[in-house]
């Protein structure tokens, strides 16, 4: 999806933005989620096919197409789309699709082996609709892979959470202020954020804690949409502003996100 803060920004500036993404850590734990993703899918397609619901920068799709999966790159930025292009198309395992900001109408039903989104939903202002939509769109024996989002974890920073965030985190992190006092666009968004108290710079919502993204209703559309939950883990996302060694201290004590894989039964 396009975010506001990111129109007209190309990649790197994106991935530079995103050190809670764009970091060795993260970018490991992915790429081993995927690959298990992939090898979950049992609908006996070669190459498998895959949409990459709001691609971004590609993220997914590059490791997508590492693993020899056709991707899809879908999302709202002709600017990242086009990215995408330049950047993927000489694989032949790349392709992209405009998102529409309501729905895959543009897709028919059972068209992908697997259909994966990261760091989306909570972008999403009707996200059980977009999940209801890639259901559709998944082959029976087909999998739905979902990646970076909040669990009720976060919001209710239990005690050892809270005690990693206060050892891991820089006591100022200077960087992050310099940035914010030379990005002139951003006063303009400190206006808005006055005069809304809610308004983001990055997308439609942002999981305030009464509008967070449910994974009970997530996972109730799955069961209905006949879908058996392959792997749910909670993990601790690592962020590049985090001490390493505090981090691989509290990794096995507390967590903040979960992934999903799920697998459409075949009829």
């Amino acid at each position: 999806m396009e975010p506001e803060y990111y129109k007209g920004a190309d990649a790197a500036v994106y991935e530079q933005v995103h050190g809670d993404i764009f970091n060795p850590i993260e970018q490991q734990r992915l790429r081993g989620m995927l690959r298990q993703a992939v090898e979950s899918v049992q609908t006996g397609t070669r190459p498998l096919k895959a949409l990459d619901f709001g691609c971004g920068s590609g993220n997914l799709t590059r490791h997508l197409i590492e693993l020899a999966v056709y991707t899809v790159s879908a999302d709202l930025s002709d600017d990242f789309l086009k990215g995408i292009w330049r950047k993927f198309s000489g694989s032949n395992l790349s392709d992209t699709l405009k998102l529409n900001g309501r729905d895959l109408s543009n897709v028919p039903n059972a068209h992908f082996d697997l259909v994966a989104t990261y760091s989306v939903l909570h972008h999403v202002p009707d996200y059980l609709a977009i999940v209801r939509e890639m259901c559709r769109v998944v082959k029976p024996g087909g999998v739905l892979y979902i990646d970076h989002e909040v669990t009720e974890t976060y919001y209710e920073k239990p005690a050892v959470y809270m005690e990693f965030l206060q050892k891991a985190l820089p006591c100022v992190n200077w960087r992050r202020w310099l940035s914010l006092v030379f990005d002139v666009r951003g006063y303009v968004h400190i206006l808005r954020r006055l005069c809304n108290p809610r308004y983001k710079r990055e997308g439609d919502i942002h999981v305030w804690p009464d509008d967070r993204v449910e994974w009970d209703k997530i996972e109730q559309i799955l069961a209905a949409e006949g879908f058996e939950i392959v792997r749910k883990q909670d993990y601790l996302l690592y962020k590049a502003i985090y001490d390493l060694q505090v981090y691989n201290e509290y990794k096995d004590r507390c967590t903040d996100e979960r992934v999903l894989i799920a697998r459409r039964r075949k009829q």
